[in-house]
């Protein structure tokens, strides 16, 4: 199959990028390359794949002769409070529906990333995909308008499209702003970590090959709205715990008051995609903290 990767020099985006190529398929993949990543980082992430450098938001998209789309690109974080909010509409949602129109336009099927800010303070743990959507972060507000656009082109133009909600991803290139990234180069480098929160604020975590897996099986036979997130809840102060042991010393916590729009729980109710697509989440989190920490000792240097 000939595949469409946005943001395929991210996070998420380039592992996915890797699978697909490992499973055989012709990748493409677009990437704005912002300077929300170091742009060398996100070349090196990107490295041997073919990715075309387009801005979703401005410039022509073309998905004629593909056979699906993968439409991950986004401005991710709950910091998306006061003047950075014009450039969340932009990059979140102006792009998303010119990726939909044009997916309409060439008849490709598309799987939309969505996240699990959509639910806010959820009203159910483990939050499951009929829960009411409340975000608490422009952000947040940002992904569920994009869901409704996925629908409403689903339904006024027969949109072939599945929706993911996906909770609290990690691993080897996690985007630099978050958690897991931010401890592991701190305990590389010796330095102190800045956390938001008490440290008892929970999360779902889901290793990132896993979200992959989930990812392309969404594609081959999914319908519909998934949730995608991991077995395991825990506290950043168990996280913390984790990384200490992976590296063997202990981490310089600096605590700060939390931020706003973030969410202090999130863990999802995974009963509808494990029985639809027979996915489940493999990597423990002990496992995956320990591969993210010896990808931070080379990234640190």
């Amino acid at each position: 199959m000939r595949l469409a990767v946005t943001g395929a020099a991210g996070f998420i985006g380039s592992h996915l990028a890797e699978r697909l190529l490992a499973d055989g398929h012709e990748v493409v993949g677009f990437d704005a390359f912002t300077d929300y990543y170091d742009p060398a980082l996100k070349l090196e992430y990107a490295r041997g794949i073919d990715v075309r450098r387009v801005d979703l938001a401005e410039d022509a998209i073309d998905f004629e002769g593909f056979d699906g789309v993968f439409h991950l690109a986004a401005r991710p974080g709950v910091r998306s409070f006061g003047d950075v909010f014009p450039v969340y509409l932009r990059d979140n949602v102006l792009a998303t529906q010119r990726v939909l129109e044009a997916a309409v336009r060439d008849g490709v099927r598309i799987v939309f990333a969505s996240s699990s800010s959509v639910y806010g303070a959820a009203e159910r743990y483990p939050t499951p995909e009929d829960t009411p959507t409340r975000p608490l972060s422009p952000y947040g507000i940002t992904k569920l308008a994009c869901e409704q656009l996925v629908e409403a082109y689903r339904r006024e133009f027969g949109l072939d499209a599945v929706v993911l909600r996906y909770f609290n991803a990690f691993g080897p290139r996690q985007r630099p702003d978050m958690a897991f990234t931010r401890i592991a180069l701190a305990l590389a480098r010796g330095r102190p970590f800045e956390l938001y929160g008490d440290g008892t604020q929970t999360r779902g975590w889901t290793y990132v090959s896993d979200v992959v897996d989930a990812t392309v099986r969404a594609m081959e036979r999914g319908e519909g709205l998934y949730n995608v997130g991991g077995a395991i809840e825990a506290s950043m102060n168990e996280t913390i715990a984790l990384f200490e042991r992976a590296a063997g010393s202990s981490l310089d916590v600096r605590r700060h008051p939390p931020v706003p729009g973030d969410q202090s729980r999130t863990n999802a109710d995974t009963t509808r995609i494990r029985a639809e697509l027979g996915w489940e989440p493999f990597v423990t989190l002990a496992e995956g903290i320990a591969a993210q920490w010896e990808w931070a000792t080379v990234a640190a240097t």
